[in-house]
């Protein structure tokens, strides 16, 4: 088993009968393609136009140009710069569905939802500048809808108002001055494609620039998606459920939800409650769902539905012949599914008009038909639950505990029970007296370039023991409930002594169990995870490139990672990488993500493909920061020094 690139128990296991069975799997694939190109590695293939492809050598005379002229930091910095404008495209286009759900609902044209929270609607709504005050809930959402739509398209120069409310005044300037504020979602993600366009934009800082500005567009489409979903399916709050294969039951229809959207998904869990009863009919004992990837995260946190497993082994789920149905939506579902699909005898089931699988079955999904959408689709599993082999069948017996549902709110109620006055304090408190040496985030995919869930667990590992507050969202997340990282056995098992004591002094006051990492959501919900900071921030006085706050995506894969790391860094948060993304073959670009975004944004990126490295770097940077926070506390007290003088002295 020591052969299989992956630490998680349950998938060796499935491994070695994809094996016996002769059956490809992304493990598979990975190796068939070795060895991979080099120039697509590094960055300096470039086929924007017909010309090409134009493979770079730097420093070989004759061919360190493009047929155009470009030159290598041209190249790389439009390919990077192109992968971060698919990212925002899929991030922001998650949150418009969202936004139009909403205004539907509103409008009474989705009669399938409801507002779950009201109280979520009306914060969001005051922070945007919406009047509250005597208005009934479904006016306040359709204008609250209708203003985040906005944000995607409107005309005028002033910054979008998702990102220009969720951002202290420090970052707004530095936002302004670099000319990275974007107006609207789609003109930034349009305009950076006319920007990298053949025979358009050679200059490669003038390139990165216009990526952050895009990068913090699809911050924007995040934060408002996090900020509708909790109004129309509820703000998560602490939920205790199970993760890994053995979460699937075998007398059971069992379904998969995978994807990225929580309007589907959420529809799904409802309706699933009311036809048990024909699964019984059926001959099982009832439904059982299961989550995938962020989709799973998403109805993880609010229904505590278990997740089975992450994006780097989605196909093993389906091997355990057990699964009925993969329900699929955006993002992150590999089309080797229906590959798998087609030698058990599960039903991938797509239900988005723009991304479809051959093979796959198709059922439309929309909001103004949800239930009736809902219906259709677990019905079909269903009836697919009677076509199972019992000579197929084999579920891993590995499941573990965990503890979901921080949103930035529920964390905020359950540290109210430690300092009601000032809940954030907790963090800030043990921060300053030395318990805790700072948080790192972490995000991110699976990547076949590294050791499944492996490098994700050891740098989790290395920074709990050293007293790092941890918290994760995406696949990582996926991977810390997968292998008892979000549990009371993570925090015993892993913590150091500073950290478990600050958990162990709020589950005293909260009276509830918690976990060594806090789930904070899907991919999308990484924007918690800047409210986060910006709390902490606003706290401890300072700025956010002064924070000791740090993240990781040590398995990067996909282009909403490029995405998000870029628009972190630009917030002021150094960013580790732990696959090499491909821009090295320009060391002009190289130095710019790594040192030159340090000294204009305070937030850069840490590149290291080595875990224990990346993990040490990381804690270097906060423990560099937190000293820094000392220095800046002391000076304040002996020379009454001004948080923006100190600000300026001692950005890092």
């Amino acid at each position: 088993m020591s052969d299989y690139r992956t630490i998680d128990p349950a998938a060796q296991e499935m491994l070695e009968i994809a094996e016996r069975f002769g059956i490809s799997t992304q493990f598979d694939r990975y190796k068939a393609q070795q060895p991979q190109c080099k120039f697509g590695l590094t960055g300096v293939c470039c086929k924007i136009c017909m010309q090409g492809p134009c493979r770079i050598i730097p420093t070989k005379k004759g061919a360190d140009m493009g047929i155009c002229g470009a030159r290598d930091y041209t190249i790389v910095s439009r390919n990077v710069a192109r992968s971060i404008a698919g990212g925002a495209s899929a991030h922001s286009d998650h949150g418009r569905e969202i936004a139009h759900t909403l205004l539907a609902t509103a409008e009474g044209k989705a009669p399938d939802y409801r507002i779950k929270d009201s109280d979520k609607l009306h914060k969001v709504a005051q922070r945007v500048g919406i009047a509250t005050q005597g208005r009934k809930d479904v006016d306040i959402a359709k204008d609250v809808a209708i203003l985040a739509l906005n944000d995607y398209g409107k005309y005028t120069e002033e910054p979008c108002v998702w990102l220009d409310t969720n951002i202290d005044d420090e970052r707004k300037k530095k936002f302004k001055k670099t000319r990275i504020s974007p107006p609207a979602i789609d003109r930034s993600v349009v305009q950076l494609f006319h920007e990298t366009h053949m025979g358009t934009d050679a200059d490669p800082v003038n390139i990165i620039f216009g990526g952050l500005q895009a990068a913090l567009s699809d911050f924007t489409g995040m934060s408002l998606s996090t900020d509708l979903s909790d109004i129309l399916f509820g703000t998560p709050e602490p939920v205790k459920t199970s993760a890994n294969l053995g979460t699937l039951r075998k007398e059971y229809v069992n379904i998969a939800i995978h994807g990225h959207n929580p309007v589907l998904s959420e529809m799904i869990v409802d309706v699933a409650d009311e036809l048990q009863e024909e699964a019984k009919t059926a001959g099982a004992s009832g439904i059982n769902l299961v989550g995938i990837c962020c989709t799973g995260n998403e109805v993880l946190m609010r229904r505590g539905v278990p997740t089975a497993t992450n994006f780097g082994t989605q196909e093993l789920a389906i091997m355990t012949g057990v699964l009925d149905a993969m329900v699929v939506d955006v993002q992150c579902i590999a089309p080797g599914v229906q590959e798998v699909c087609n030698c058990y005898h599960t039903i991938t089931i797509s239900t988005i008009k723009f991304s479809k699988i051959p093979g796959a079955a198709h059922i439309e999904f929309t909001p103004a038909t949800a239930k009736e959408s809902a219906r259709e689709i677990i019905r079909l599993a269903i009836a697919n639950f009677g076509n199972r082999r019992a000579d197929l069948v084999h579920i891993p017996n590995f499941k573990k505990n965990v503890i979901g549902g921080f949103s930035v709110e529920a964390m905020m109620d359950v540290f109210s029970k430690v300092n009601a006055s000032s809940p954030i304090s907790v963090l800030s408190d043990a921060i300053k007296n030395g318990e805790i040496k700072g948080i790192c985030a972490f995000a991110g995919c699976n990547n076949q370039k590294t050791v499944h869930d492996g490098d994700i667990i050891k740098i989790a590992e290395y920074l709990a023991k050293n007293d790092v507050f941890l918290v994760s969202t995406g696949c990582s997340a996926g991977a810390f409930a997968k292998l008892g990282m979000m549990s009371p056995e993570g925090v015993e098992k892993f913590a150091g002594p500073g950290l478990k004591k600050v958990i162990k002094r709020i589950q005293d006051a909260a009276g509830i169990e918690l976990p060594l990492v806090f789930h904070m959501g899907s991919c999308v919900d990484n924007s918690r995870i800047q409210q986060l900071w910006h709390h902490l921030a606003l706290d401890m006085g300072v700025s956010v490139p002064q924070l000791p706050f740090v993240a990781s995506a040590p398995e990067a894969t996909s282009e909403k990672a490029v995405s998000i790391g870029s628009w972190m860094a630009a917030m002021g948060i150094p960013t580790h990488v732990g696959v090499m993304p491909p821009l090295d073959g320009s060391p002009l670009i190289f130095d710019l993500v790594t040192e030159v975004a340090r000294d204009v944004f305070g937030g850069y990126f840490i590149l290291e493909t080595d875990a224990e490295k990346g993990a040490q770097k990381l804690l270097e940077r906060l423990e560099k920061r937190a000293w820094r926070l000392k220095v800046h506390d002391k000076a304040s007290e002996i020379y009454n020094s001004s948080t923006n003088l100190m600000t300026e002295l001692m950005e890092g």
